[in-house]
């Protein structure tokens, strides 16, 4: 029974994954939702006060940057050369063969620089052009050569053409995508999750799909009874945090990252990279040592994920071969950064890592290091890879002190360095494996760099590294899960962590633990289901146009008013339900009108306002905020909410602002008319004899 339900599992697993290939629609078993258009408001106020409206900000980012292409192309009144001029720019530097790079480089020039040249609808400078040109003449074609016309390009772009993007459809739909980002909150019930493929100290590592947009991922879960039986709080939250260090900004291919982190009450979940060829482990017992041109290829590629951490001031401190994923094409990515630490302001001295590849600074006892020790760590994997055993693990001891001690005492020189090994070989390791952190490669100014230029690494174009373009030596068979069955990898015994009790304080330590990478979020958005959703929201929102009155289209030209949207406020016959109203904040008053447009709003001035809550009010289960008015006819209070989170805080602070200003400039006018009819409480009565409502009046309001 047991090995049928690991079959199950196993079949299951696979066609998840081969699901996930398929189309769009199949790949998601729920739809992603787009908020209303009117969010754009909203939104705008916020992304404001970010600085997020730049330019930059916006072309850097792979939504905003599709948006202003689509606008470029399709919707502004005049073509926009320029875009297209990038574009082109783009797609040659990342040409590799030299002989199509000098066909692309023609092309440019005559179809961008030198129409522009003949036709002057653009003014670029003349040393961008004498730099091409010096180039051309010499038949020479390198990947920067026209760099100096992309921030020329980039000063036009961001210009009139952004200007009109920024007042157009496209950055409405724009602010749509962002606030659904910015409101994800991820649980269990967003993923499918599969067969068990890992397990570690504190949890497991599962297979899972999104059930939104349909892609794979691998779920890591932390037990939170069991990090507490550990002492492993610290660990966990470290995890989290260097995990978003390798994750944010310029992807490395060589590292698995991380996508979002959620906690549950007594789950830490990280989704990562799901990379489904099994580890070097595996594939060592599976498929017996590497020969050196093999070893050399995960050597690159390892290089290269050491080199994005370094950088970023992480020490790895578990270099091994089980830590060493493949991907399905055979690619390697560096997992688990459960021991990596940043050396930025303090230098690590803990003992951590696993026996055989921890480099003696490491071992010795209050001893301070950095990234070097992941040099040593490297020397003892590749050794590993090429002899199956740890140079420091003779007649395969298992005893842990016997193989630190010989870690600390052991020369170099008696490492057995086999005759078949090659001469550049034998130079790497010796230098890799130096006791001595300052006569250690990769210690000695130049990083990962001093590694790259070893002679044994001679002939290898780290570009071509970088670009996956390099055969691996070994493919994972296709069809097959390529890790252990799920019965042999196991789970937790419960009993374990049974009297362990999570308190308020245990869950307080993980309330900043959610997270979603937004490059990472994008990019799979792009992929997948990006182009489904916006045909579909376009329909939904072509059929709610010719059905309703559009209330934002007229309010953006309205410049007294100051945000509007859909917000839910309490009442009704009962006063017992949350009514979707259209909102519109103006200075001297809410106006509340029905989803339908036809009815009288429901108005509420700011003189009577009495208070608005400084922070959000619980109220049957949703937060929100909550005005107190004194108008003689209602309750006392007034409660809003929004689903939106970003949408709500926007709208406290606008209410909390007006009314702040109108309480200003009633006190003002109240002084004023105090000086004319002799005291301000007199003059209070006078100027609501002479003008009605002073607020009413000072802003217009009918």
């Amino acid at each position: 029974m047991a090995d049928l339900e690991a079959v199950l599992a196993d079949v299951s697993y696979l066609m998840a994954m081969e699901k996930s290939k398929c189309t769009p629609a199949a790949r998601a078993s729920k739809k992603l939702i787009l908020p209303d258009p009117s969010v754009r408001s909203v939104m705008y106020k916020y992304l404001e006060k970010e600085n997020e409206l730049e330019f930059h900000k916006i072309f850097n980012q792979v939504i905003g940057y599709n948006l202003f292409k689509d606008f470029c192309e399709n919707d502004s009144d005049e073509p926009i050369q320029q875009f297209k001029f990038y574009e082109q720019i783009k797609q040659f530097e990342k040409t590799e063969c030299y002989e199509e790079r000098k066909k692309m480089a023609r092309e440019i020039y005559d179809n961008f620089i030198m129409q522009e040249m003949l036709s002057h609808t653009y003014d670029y400078s003349k040393d961008a052009v004498i730099s091409v040109q010096k180039y051309l003449l010499k038949n020479e074609v390198p990947t920067n050569l026209f760099e100096p016309y992309i921030e020329e390009i980039f000063s036009y772009l961001k210009g009139k053409p952004f200007k009109k993007f920024s007042e157009s459809e496209k950055f409405t739909r724009f602010c749509q995508w962002k606030n659904l980002e910015l409101n994800i909150q991820l649980t269990m019930n967003d993923f499918s999750v599969h067969r068990i493929i890992g397990r570690g100290g504190f949890g497991e590592v599962y297979g899972c799909r999104k059930a939104d947009t349909g892609k794979m991922y691998a779920m890591k879960c932390l037990d939170k009874k069991r990090i507490k039986m550990k002492q492993g709080e610290m660990l966990a939250l470290n995890e989290r945090s260097m995990l978003q260090v390798v994750s944010t900004g310029n992807d490395c291919p060589f590292i698995v990252c991380m996508t979002y982190a959620f906690h549950t009450p007594d789950k830490l979940c990280f989704i990562l990279d799901l990379m489904n060829g099994g580890d070097l482990h595996y594939h060592l017992s599976q498929h017996g040592v590497f020969n050196e041109d093999e070893m050399k290829f995960y050597a690159a590629e390892v290089i290269l994920g050491l080199e994005h951490m370094h950088k970023r001031f992480i020490v790895y401190r578990d270099l091994k071969p089980a830590n060493i994923l493949l991907d399905e094409n055979g690619h390697i990515r560096i997992s688990d950064l459960g021991l990596a630490c940043d050396f930025s302001r303090k230098k690590p001295h803990a003992s951590v890592g696993t026996h055989g590849y921890m480099a003696p600074e490491v071992l010795s006892k209050g001893t301070a290091y950095d990234s070097c020790a992941d040099w040593f760590s490297f020397g003892c994997m590749l050794y590993k890879l090429l002899k199956g055993h740890s140079p420091f693990r003779q007649h395969k001891t298992k005893d842990k002190h016997e193989i630190d001690k010989m870690t600390l005492t052991m020369v170099v020189q008696n490492v057995e360095l086999p005759d078949t090994f090659s001469p550049e070989l034998k130079d790497l390791l010796d230098l890799l494996l130096q006791r001595d952190v300052d006569k250690r490669l990769g210690c000695m100014g130049n990083g990962a760099e001093e590694v790259k230029s070893h002679p044994f690494f001679s002939g290898i174009d780290w570009h071509q590294v970088y670009m996956h373009k390099y055969t691996p030596p070994l493919i994972p068979p296709r069809g097959e899960v390529n890790a252990a069955d799920a019965f042999d990898i196991g789970s937790f015994d419960e009993e374990d962590t049974k009297g362990i009790k999570l308190t308020e304080s245990d869950q307080e330590l993980y309330k900043n633990f959610n997270l979603t990478i937004s490059e990472r979020w994008q990019q799979e958005v792009i992929e997948t289901v990006y182009e489904t959703i916006n045909q579909e929201t376009d329909k939904v929102e072509q059929k709610k146009k010719a059905k309703q009155k559009q209330h934002f289209d007229a309010d953006e030209k309205e410049s007294d008013c100051i945000l509007h949207g859909y917000i839910k406020k309490y009442g009704g016959s009962f006063a017992s339900l949350w009514q979707t109203k259209y909102a519109k904040l103006y200075p001297n008053r809410l106006e509340l009108h029905s989803e339908s447009g036809n009815n009288k709003p429901e108005l509420i001035f700011m003189d009577q306002i009495e208070d608005i809550s400084s922070d959000f009010v619980p109220y049957k289960g949703e937060q929100c905020i909550q005005i107190r008015v004194n108008d003689g006819s209602r309750d006392g209070r007034i409660l809003l909410t929004n689903p939106d989170e970003i949408g709500l805080k926007e709208w406290a602070y606008s209410l909390r602002s007006a009314h702040k200003v109108s309480q200003e400039l009633l006190g003002s006018m109240a002084k004023k008319a105090g000086k004319i009819y002799g005291s301000e409480r007199d003059g209070n009565k006078s100027m609501y004899i002479l003008g009605g409502n002073p607020m009413k009046n000072a802003n217009g309001a009918n």
